[in-house]
């Protein structure tokens, strides 16, 4: 059965266009899955069916796994199956109408004005490194971008004098205006930093490591949760949180939420309606604590 597993990947990448992050995750649900599978004693894709996968789902259920990782392994295997469909492997898919737990959507943490400005003022930008860093956590919370479409901006999709850049993601590309900020950021790191960092002349990513070498993910929230340490900031930081700071703060401040759902990237109005919400908890949180007659 792992046979199938390579071009289950391929089928995630060329038809279902998913991202490398999903692309990655469904691959590591259905091994876990053909594991148990073949600890069941079948070692046949073709003699799996819905009585088998819905044991999996209640040995998850039964081992306290979340909802979301339980929906998100219902839908790995129903995208699996359908792989193995659509190259005739299998007649039926077995996982088709599998039902799982709702996922209750949690509110996204986010950080306050105040906590931005603190993180942000931590780079020293008398020094190369602080300077790119600078740029990068400047860029990520003026445009609201995914920490892999910020470590993935080529040179290219930045244009200065016109204040705004172009974010390539797996779907669509998208224009985001660019605040003064994150410019005089960007200028300072495109420079009078950028070229000395590079390995290669011909190197079109926008940002480096200090090596030279294309950011990674993995080095960006080293960076991260370095400057929330020393800005001693009591919120668990990742770059989705600078994510989410961005739409809330834009929401809170008076934006629409078709603006908003632009520039996030969001194919549903509805993901980008959760701010909304939280703006409204913290209006009512305030009104509470204030009103004489609340």
């Amino acid at each position: 059965m792992d046979t199938h597993i390579i071009g289950f990947e391929n089928y995630m990448t060329d038809k279902k266009s998913a991202s490398d992050n999903t692309v990655s995750s469904y691959k590591s649900d259905i091994s876990h899955f053909i594991r148990f599978i073949q600890e069941s004693g079948i070692d046949d894709v073709r003699l799996i069916n819905k009585t088998n996968v819905m044991a999996y789902i209640y040995d998850l259920q039964k081992k306290d796994r979340s909802r979301a990782t339980i929906s998100r392994n219902a839908a790995a295997l129903r995208v699996y199956f359908g792989y193995l469909n659509y190259e005739g492997i299998i007649k039926d898919n077995p996982a088709e109408d599998i039902e799982t737990p709702k996922v209750v959507k949690k509110m996204p943490p986010v950080l306050s004005l105040k906590e931005v400005e603190k993180l942000l003022a931590q780079p020293d930008t008398e020094d190369s490194k602080g300077i790119r860093d600078k740029a990068m956590l400047e860029v990520l919370y003026a445009t609201g971008m995914r920490v892999t479409e910020l470590i993935t901006l080529k040179t290219s999709d930045v244009n200065i004098d016109m204040e705004f850049l172009i974010c390539r993601s797996d779907k669509k590309s998208r224009l985001i205006p660019l605040g003064s900020k994150a410019i005089d950021a960007l200028k300072a790191y495109m420079n009078d930093v950028r070229k000395n960092m590079i390995k290669n002349e011909d190197e079109t990513m926008l940002f480096v490591n200090c090596f030279g070498n294309p950011m990674t993910r993995q080095g960006f929230w080293k960076i991260i949760k370095e400057y929330a340490s020393k800005a001693e900031i009591k919120t668990t930081i990742t770059p989705h949180v600078l994510r989410h700071s961005f739409a809330f703060h834009l929401i809170e401040n008076g934006a629409d939420l078709e603006s908003v759902q632009e520039m996030m990237g969001h194919s549903d109005i509805a993901t980008t309606q959760m701010y909304a919400k939280i703006n409204k908890s913290k209006l009512k949180e305030v009104y509470n604590k204030t009103h004489p007659r609340a």
